[in-house]
């Protein structure tokens, strides 16, 4: 909860005027929005397709088989000697989008134009593309947006800032070639039809590349204007995007903060259709796959989970059970995928998530016998098997151990539903208790950082932030408190927001060291949490620039 506008106009501590809180609203809902879908379907499709990771015969077994004519060095002449033979007779968009959403994706990501600088849609700004080049003749992207609306799933665009057509020269390695001014005109009309030809956008995804923070900030304007609810992932470089992009399928680190988005493959080895790979164990693949998808939403991020069609336009068969087998587990637990990250520490048996008063757990590692929930102050009211029996469980502690039965409820991941009667209330592995006079002293080392990562230009200039850190107290019985930070080092250009069990007041950086801050209202509980971060971020990994030995807390005089 806010503190009374009385207190706030107090301090002089009012937020900021309804005008610039407008502007920052509307970037606040797309974040918002977006976090909302959750689950998206990556799909990359291309004249690589055709080739299936196979050149003069031969399996080309270094690399991403979309980047196939990099590896192989294969000439553009020899390229459009395969995209004279694409004709895709059983692409069928209706069947990709409701493929999406059998397996409980709420929106799809096309491959628009990749490495190779094939534009897989109809383009005015090269002949270089699929319907001017190929026998299929046709735009993907207008189909599938198409076939998205009417089903209700949303669409968007995959775009490749590396072109190895229009002067790039393929480093296949790292592929954070510099953008030459003179590409620019090219990438900018692209852009352009993108964002004005397939209707609403609920993401671009920028890949690869080296621009200069002005080429990032050119390319996200034209986003801006043409479609602004529309995300931009962190791939725009020198964080000009909505959210961060993590590494090809690296799950999120415990300290990871939204927003975020998991771009997964079905195999690690290739995103693009791979004739030869090796498809075996599907209970297997479904289980991994839902894991990382639940992994991901427990931590606060998208998963985007990508198929490879093959060059006839059909999907793959085994990566189609793949993706309705998530489907089916998701379905047979309704509500799981729209919760929220729970506030618990991460579990080593599994993830938890919370949805109003209903905690999920869902458990990778089942084993007969207790399961301790670690960190979960509040009693359940029941305990079940989700949509099943219910189970016992007791305390231990600030742990909840639950009695799990021999078998597995779930094939792929089975999930508990724990009801609770109060909000729940997580207790951190490390809780500072009061000094002998009630006053807490909660030094540097024990507060938690939040982390992201920041980027400059291109991929290899990644750098951990930390966007917020917080610390935890016993609090026997309620009482007024104020805060005193001791030797701080913040930005004076920058205000932080400091929250104490819901309450917040948002404190200038050069205000940090030479007040008292509050006052807040302590509730009694195991766990009070403290919490800093900056207010009103320039981009979504912009480090605190916050420094200091420690938070006194100490009771309000009266």
């Amino acid at each position: 909860m806010m503190l009374p506008r009385s207190i706030l106009l107090a301090t002089g501590l009012l937020l900021s005027a309804a005008a610039s809180a407008q502007s920052r609203d509307t970037d606040a809902e797309r974040i918002a929005r977006w976090r909302q879908l959750g689950y998206g379907m990556f799909v990359h499709w291309g004249l690589y397709s055709e080739l299936g990771g196979v050149w003069q015969g031969k399996p080309v077994t270094k690399g991403y088989s979309e980047q196939i004519q990099g590896w192989a060095n294969i000439s553009t002449a020899d390229y459009l000697k395969v995209a004279a033979r694409f004709s895709a007779p059983k692409f069928d968009a209706d069947a990709i989008c409701k493929l999406a959403k059998d397996g409980g994706a709420r929106y799809i990501v096309v491959t628009s134009k990749h490495h190779d600088g094939f534009a897989m849609f109809d383009t005015r700004s090269t002949d270089y593309n699929v319907v001017k080049r190929t026998p299929f003749a046709k735009d993907p992207l207008k189909l599938l947006s198409t076939a998205c609306r009417k089903i209700g799933v949303g669409f968007g665009v995959y775009f490749s800032l590396v072109d190895w057509h229009a002067g790039h020269t393929p480093e296949v390695q790292k592929n954070s070639n510099p953008i030459p001014p003179e590409m620019e005109p090219l990438i900018e009309r692209q852009l352009t039809e993108l964002m004005s030809n397939y209707g609403p956008i609920s993401e671009v995804w920028f890949d690869m590349s080296a621009p200069t923070p002005e080429q990032s900030l050119k390319f996200a304007a034209i986003v801006r204007k043409l479609q602004p609810r529309a995300a931009i992932n962190g791939r725009i470089w020198n964080n000009r995007g909505d959210f961060v992009t993590l590494g090809d399928n690296e799950l999120p680190p415990e300290t990871m903060q939204p927003p975020f988005e998991v771009p997964a493959s079905i195999y690690h080895a290739t995103w693009g259709y791979r004739s030869w790979q090796q498809r075996d164990d599907l209970p297997g693949k479904i289980r991994e796959l839902a894991n990382g998808l639940i992994q991901t939403r427990a931590a606060g991020g998208n998963y985007l989970l990508n198929i490879g069609p093959m060059g006839d336009g059909s999907v793959v068969p085994f990566e189609a059970e793949v993706m309705r087998g998530i489907g089916a587990w998701s379905r047979r637990h309704p509500g799981l995928l729209a919760a929220r990250p729970s506030g618990l520490l991460r579990q080593p048996w599994g993830a938890t998530l919370l949805h109003d008063r209903t905690l999920y757990l869902v458990v990778h590692d089942w084993h007969e016998g207790p399961l301790r929930v670690t960190g979960l102050a509040n009693d359940p009211a029941s305990v079940r098997i989700d949509s099943g029996a219910s189970l016992s469980w007791h305390r231990d502690g600030n742990d909840v151990m639950i009695d799990l039965p021999a078998t597995s409820p779930d094939d792929v991941l089975p999930v508990l539903r724990v009801a609770l009667s109060s909000p729940l209330q997580a207790v951190p592995a490390h809780v500072v208790a009061a000094n002998v006079d009630g006053s807490y002293r909660i030094a540097v080392e024990a507060w938690q950082p939040r982390t992201s990562f920041s980027f400059g230009s291109g991929y290899e200039t990644q750098a951990t932030t930390k966007v917020a850190m917080d610390a935890a107290i016993v609090s026997p019985r309620v009482r007024q408190v104020m805060l005193n930070f001791t030797n701080v080092h913040a930005r004076a250009d920058r205000s932080y927001r400091i929250s104490v069990a819901g309450q917040s007041l948002d404190i200038p950086g050069n205000v940090l060291a030479h007040r008292a801050i509050g006052p807040f209202a302590l509730p009694a509980s195991p766990a009070v949490r403290i919490d800093i971060r900056l207010v009103n971020p320039a981009y979504p990994a912009e480090d605190l620039g916050l420094s200091f030995d420690s938070l006194g807390i100490s009771r309000q005089l009266q």
